[in-house]
């Protein structure tokens, strides 16, 4: 079983893409930049990944060894793992950091020290979410048994509840993904032959998987055990406190560009939907706190979400002054631009559409605009 391809509208304003496209294109040229990492991005790399592993080695050494000192380089790294997979890992497997493949996939590679898997974050971010944004059975962003992110999901009673338990579950997203999530995803991928298009078998997939998982544990949880004068417990609670701050900061970072009130939600019912591709990322996609530099600069300019979904080739840190131009040329076009001014705003917006959903007033709500 495969993924069956979409067939978006192609005749739904195909300029506007073509537009925005050659005028992006000519910044970069006008300019004389290179679309990928500068100085300020390499800088940040080494940061983010000291972020992680000075803490780490901190402990291990015994530089630091008391109760609370540890857990708040356990807190540190869960911040540098976060930002690792925003600022770093993400765009490399993007293939947007370097020109070069092999810095892509060196930098890229670095999710598997963080507890992650390469291959499958490719093929569900880079395959599944950003060419099938919210559409239902495709877009696996969405696709979360416990939760109900799209009105064209079946809606279940304890969904009612979705907004006071959603908090918990963004937490622990990261444990899932570490212990189960990924044997899970590697079986169900090569089931619709999506491992194939990244070069890999079911079988050395999780060869590779079992080994990246094992010697994570071991270096990351065992080692600590071992070399921290600490009770193995107070070492176990701070490997899950890490987890957990990194799991809600994607989790909430990630949720408010895509399931808010005002993007939109889509079923394929026959294979094909009704925009062109460019303009369905921007009726599915949101931007939110463009005016902060220094959060911008913490989340890999993932508050630029617009800019990211038409132009995953772009390193992030371009994507301030990209936004201009999208922006502009998307109101020439009267194509829809949504953007919080606020975090708060975007996160209201997130709660008041997992209410909605859950409760059934969205379904309400699109039933009498019908």
């Amino acid at each position: 079983m495969s993924i069956p391809s979409i067939k978006f509208n192609l005749q739904d304003q195909p300029e506007f893409f073509s537009e925005v496209r050659k005028r992006v294109n000519g910044y970069f040229k006008s300019n004389n930049i290179s679309k990928y990492a500068n100085f300020n991005m390499k800088l940040k790399t080494v940061f983010m990944i000291s972020l992680y592993f000075i803490p780490f080695i901190l402990m291990l050494t015994g530089v630091i060894a008391s109760l609370w000192s540890v857990m708040l380089m356990w807190a540190m790294m869960g911040f540098g793992m976060a930002g690792i997979g925003m600022g770093v890992m993400h765009d490399a497997n993007h293939g947007s950091y370097s020109s070069n493949r092999k810095v892509n996939g060196a930098l890229g590679y670095i999710i598997n020290f963080v507890g992650g898997y390469h291959v499958n974050w490719k093929i569900q971010h880079n395959v599944l979410h950003h060419s099938f944004t919210n559409v239902d059975d495709y877009d696996e962003d969405i696709n979360i048994g416990l939760m109900r992110f799209s009105p064209n999901q079946k809606r279940r009673w304890i969904y009612k509840f979705q907004i006071f338990y959603a908090p918990i579950l963004y937490s622990f997203m990261q444990i899932y993904w570490l212990v189960s999530k990924d044997f899970l995803s590697v079986i169900r991928y090569n089931k619709k032959n999506l491992l194939k298009g990244q070069g890999t078998t079911l079988w050395k997939a999780l060869t590779e998987l079992v080994i990246n998982k094992v010697w994570y544990i071991a270096l990351t949880l065992v080692l600590p055990i071992l070399l921290i004068p600490l009770p193995w417990w107070q070492i176990v609670l701070g490997f899950f406190l890490m987890l957990i701050i990194c799991g809600a900061i994607l989790a909430f970072v990630f949720q408010v560009a895509h399931v808010i009130e005002e993007t939109e939600f889509y079923k394929a019912e026959s294979g094909s939907l009704e925009n062109h591709w460019a303009i369905h990322q921007m009726k599915t996609t949101a931007n939110f706190i463009d005016k902060s530099r220094v959060l911008s600069w913490f989340i890999g300019g993932l508050n630029y979400q617009i800019e990211h979904h038409l132009f995953p080739n772009i390193c992030h840190i371009h994507y301030r002054k990209v936004s201009r131009i999208v922006k502009q040329t998307a109101a020439e076009f009267k194509v829809p631009y949504y953007q919080h001014k606020s975090y708060f705003t975007a996160l209201k917006s997130h709660l008041m559409l997992l209410n909605k959903l859950g409760t059934g007033s969205y379904d309400k709500m699109a039933l009498a605009k019908a």
